[in-house]
């Protein structure tokens, strides 16, 4: 699964799932752009790292439920990198929160970036990618499983891969891949401490018994990424350890 040559944009790409992504990408060939919002710190970090390793990176700023930000990002993109081929569209927030007392505020911020900034990504990708090229869109297992106090962050997700399913119908003409891929519980620092606590019966529920990586996911984007998945489009795929 040989990307030389590939360029590449990984959004929200400074830590976690992200940064692992970035990283892959590059140490298989491509060339990286990492969007970050605010820690500039985590994104020259996963620059430096990718660089160390012989790959190619830079660190973009942009505020992804900014239509003007997303616009600036694409046009960096693809003005540093001379094109692009591969967009790996990661932005997401969780909330945790039962329904029935979520706030209005609360409600709106998470819609604003995980079901509005996902559009306003895939939507500045459609024009941009090269005919050939690969979207891959970050969900969650939470789409698949039926759990409280996440109905409204998995609705946002499941909006996500409806607009999977439909922008792999309008690029297919292009031989553009659209796919969303669905992590399951993935050990980073944003994983909140209760549920770290409480991991161990999600391990029990989990056929192959452990907690995620952000690495396992990474190398479900990796092959989405490459030329060896070029007749999957319109699909969700776990990488979940057979959770959901």
């Amino acid at each position: 699964m040989n990307l030389k040559g590939k360029k590449a944009l990984v959004t929200a790409g400074s830590r976690g799932i992200g940064s692992a992504i970035a990283r892959l990408l590059a140490t298989r060939g491509a060339e990286v752009v990492v969007n970050y919002h605010e820690n500039r710190k985590a994104a020259d970090g996963t620059v430096e790292a990718i660089t160390a390793a012989g790959g190619t990176a830079i660190a973009v700023q942009a505020d992804l439920g900014s239509s003007a930000d997303v616009h600036r990002l694409f046009a960096e993109t693809a003005e540093t990198l001379g094109g692009l081929d591969i967009v790996v569209n990661n932005v997401g927030i969780n909330l945790v929160a039962p329904i029935a007392t979520t706030a209005e505020s609360d409600f709106d911020n998470v819609v604003a970036v995980n079901f509005k900034g996902s559009f306003l990504v895939m939507q500045h990708a459609a024009d941009a990618v090269s005919d050939n090229g690969r979207i891959i869109n970050i969900s969650t297992g939470n789409t698949r499983v039926s759990m409280p106090f996440i109905g409204v962050y998995a609705a946002t997700k499941a909006a996500v891969e409806q607009m999977t399913f439909s922008l792999a119908r309008e690029l297919g003409s292009r031989a553009v891949t659209v796919n969303a891929v669905l992590p399951g519980l993935t050990d980073t620092d944003g994983l909140r401490p209760e549920i770290r606590e409480n991991a161990s019966s999600i391990i029990q529920m989990t056929p192959l018994g452990r907690i995620g990586t952000p690495e396992d996911v990474a190398e479900v984007v990796a092959f989405l990424a490459s030329a060896e998945s070029r007749w999957v489009t319109g699909q969700t795929i776990g990488a979940s350890g057979g959770l959901s």
